[in-house]
């Protein structure tokens, strides 16, 4: 299990997180790949990607360890990345485009122009059938990824900055400034609004009706999806946090933290006791304005993750994204899109993650 952070100062770091009685982060690898700050971060069972401010998605390959290429398909800052399983990468950016990615030989399938602004959020339906975007245009649009085209466009009345699916793919949220909207896949409209005091900068489906919010404060806060109130709140780091993620782990529901004062830390959520306040499994102070964060799970812990997702999929839920897209074979190709072709990966040299900054100057003064 590795831990991996974007920041300000350029650089991707990783930490590898040991789970035991009492867990340990250790600093793994940084990398220096990109030439402004980091934007954005995903992962999937061996890749990590990364977006930027410099234009280009940097793929890692977590099995080896070696950085494996660039993908130079935007003209703007990457704002968005998103996998799904282990065959497709989507990235949205500045320039107004979602690109859909084969991650088989990293190739883009298609080059949607998707907002006439900037592409500020997307998020991949678990089917794999449908996804939304949200841009500075105010409007929330749904993609039919079966054919790769417009489905359905919503006008906002203001310019929503994220857009998430639950695991169950019942419901999705969009966020605008400190408003989450909670929609209802099968009527498209508003169930519920949340409302907090500050800006919201990230959120998180813990579960398919608990929602985790982080904003610009210290404070993490946990709601009901269905009553909209808050279960449970708590000061998590001494600065305002930048991103929140969650994962399940031998039955442990792990919440993890990144704020602009350099910490990340691992929280233990008790889901039948909502009303504690977490407790603090492990923290690390990468020194840095940490921007994004995810968590690079192992193969086995990736797979039960997918067959949960599986498991919870209903048919009612198939029935609604029929009735959208009246398709049942995903293909995410199209073969007349020359010019999303004609630009693919950089072809790099296997250059491998570096080692932290703390193990080589040990290594120096063994040497001296």
């Amino acid at each position: 299990m590795e831990l991996v952070a974007g920041c300000y100062e350029q650089v991707l770091f990783g930490f590898a997180a040991r789970p035991a009685e009492s867990w340990t982060v250790v600093p793994d690898f940084t990398h220096h790949a990109h030439s402004a700050s980091l934007s954005a971060v995903a992962v999937n069972n061996r890749y990590v990607v990364t977006g930027s401010r410099d234009e280009t998605i940097q793929i890692y390959d977590m099995k080896k360890k070696i950085e494996h290429g660039a993908l130079l398909q935007h003209n703007g800052t990457i704002t968005c990345l998103e996998f799904y399983g282990t065959s497709h990468l989507l990235s949205g950016a500045e320039d107004g485009l979602i690109c859909i990615w084969n991650t088989k030989r990293w190739e883009c399938l298609k080059s949607i122009k998707a907002h006439k602004g900037h592409v500020t959020s997307l998020s991949i339906h678990p089917s794999g059938k449908l996804a939304l975007s949200v841009g500075t245009d105010k409007t929330l649009r749904t993609w039919n990824l079966v054919e790769g085209r417009s489905a359905f466009i919503k006008n906002l009345k203001q310019n929503a900055h994220l857009v998430k699916w639950s695991p169950d793919g019942e419901k999705y949220v969009t966020v605008i400034t400190n408003k989450v909207d909670i929609y209802k896949l099968d009527t498209a409209s508003i169930s519920g609004t949340i409302t907090t005091e500050k800006r919201i900068s990230s959120l998180r489906f813990i579960t398919n009706s608990i929602l985790g919010i982080a904003g610009d404060d210290e404070i993490i806060r946990f709601y009901s999806c269905d009553s909209q109130k808050c279960l449970c709140e708590f000061k998590a780091h001494e600065n305002r946090i930048k991103d929140i993620y969650s994962f399940e782990r031998d039955g442990q529901n792990v919440i993890v933290t990144a704020s602009s004062d350099g910490y990340i830390k691992m929280w233990n959520l008790d889901l039948n006791k909502m009303k504690d306040v977490p407790s603090l499994l492990c923290e690390v102070n990468t020194k840095a304005r940490l921007t994004c964060l995810a968590v690079w799970l192992d193969q086995a812990s990736e797979m039960k993750q997918n067959s949960d997702k599986a498991a919870t999929s209903s048919q009612a839920n198939e029935d609604e994204i029929s009735s959208i897209l009246r398709k049942t074979k995903v293909c995410w190709t199209d073969k007349s899109d020359k010019m999303a072709k004609r630009k693919r990966k950089i072809t790099p040299k296997k250059q491998k993650l570096e080692a932290p900054l703390q193990k080589k100057k040990k290594k120096q003064n063994s040497s001296a």
